[in-house]
């Protein structure tokens, strides 16, 4: 596989013209207010003029966006079940080449591009083998993981994306818990290591950073994973009108670092917070993390400064050393 550009950007100069773009995600959805689902799919499905197809997994955007017989897709939309998002638009991907091989599609019919949505359950967890799979075949298509660390449609359960200390129905924090126990897994790293041409993590707050970001994944050939930070009023528990303020917290803390990798080697760092703040103010702006402040669980707010701020030292020594 290779990162090889073809490039077909729409051009994008700031941001009015950008949110006013033709529209092929509409407003008409049922997700909850302040949910950064629609935010992050607006910018993905804007960002080119090309024809798109697009799949998603059964979760919160699956099942707010397309109530038979209603619909907020302006495009080619499929969905078949939970963990198979990634193998449906395998399919699809591969039926294209071959009637275009076939001679059944003509030459002069443009190339569609092909995305896939999930959410973190669907990506770190249930359907990851399907997405594992169709990233070692190399079908062209972009994986768009919406990364809000919980199973957000199904009760708040927690995913193998929840990071520790969170309170989740499954993991709940109570008098002999602080509520999930393990690390959250680093999905950007897996997918580098398949060899992928190009793996990005993005927030919707960012959106230039974000836009950049989705054009490559759109003008490259292969297999592109993009984690997009997706804020989540319900699990996270914080107000609808909060959402690109915790999303602000979120990657100026380097909880959510914004970074690239391409070839599964090289790695750019594509944001750098001009101040950093605190773990502990992202942490603070969150009700699911708030009995990390008893005095009892304060420790851990100690230990999650300092894992961040050795990942970001990680992050910095191998962008430096180009591996």
């Amino acid at each position: 596989m290779s990162s090889a550009l073809v490039n077909t950007q729409k051009e994008i100069k700031n941001l009015k013209a950008f949110s006013t773009a033709a529209e092929r995600f509409e407003g008409s959805h049922l997700l909850c207010p302040g949910c950064a689902h629609s935010i992050i799919v607006r910018e993905v499905l804007n960002a080119t003029n090309d024809n798109l197809v697009v799949s998603a997994s059964t979760g919160c955007l699956e099942v707010c966006t397309a109530i038979y017989p209603h619909t907020s897709w302006d495009c080619s939309w499929i969905h078949i079940g939970f963990e198979n998002s990634s193998t449906a638009m395998a399919g699809v991907e591969t039926m294209n080449k071959a009637l275009r091989n076939k001679g059944r599609i003509s030459e002069d019919t443009p190339q569609p591009k092909f995305v896939t949505f999930g959410g973190d359950g669907s990506t770190y967890d249930i359907g990851f083998q399907w997405i594992s799979g169709c990233f070692e075949r190399g079908h062209d298509f972009m994986y768009v993981c919406l990364d809000n660390e919980v199973y957000a449609n199904t009760g708040g359960q927690r995913s193998s994306s929840t990071p520790i200390g969170s309170s989740t129905t499954t993991a709940p924090a109570g008098t002999h818990s602080y509520g999930e126990k393990r690390q959250k897994k680093d999905i950007i790293s897996i997918m580098a290591a398949h060899g992928s041409p190009y793996v990005a993590q993005v927030a919707p707050n960012k959106w230039k950073d974000m836009v950049k970001k989705i054009q490559r994944g759109f003008d490259t050939k292969g297999p592109v994973f993009i984690n997009a930070m997706s804020a989540c009023t319900t699990e996270w528990k914080f107000a609808p009108n909060q959402t690109i303020e915790v999303s602000d917290l979120a990657v100026d803390s380097l909880v959510f670092p914004l970074y690239e990798i391409i070839d599964g080697r090289e790695l750019n760092i594509t944001y750098r917070p001009k101040n950093i703040v605190p773990v502990r103010d992202y942490l603070g702006a969150q009700p699911r993390f708030k009995h990390l402040f008893k005095p009892e669980y304060e420790y851990l707010i100690e230990e999650w400064q300092k894992r961040i701020d050795e990942r970001w030292a990680f992050l910095q020594k191998r962008e430096e050393i180009r591996m």
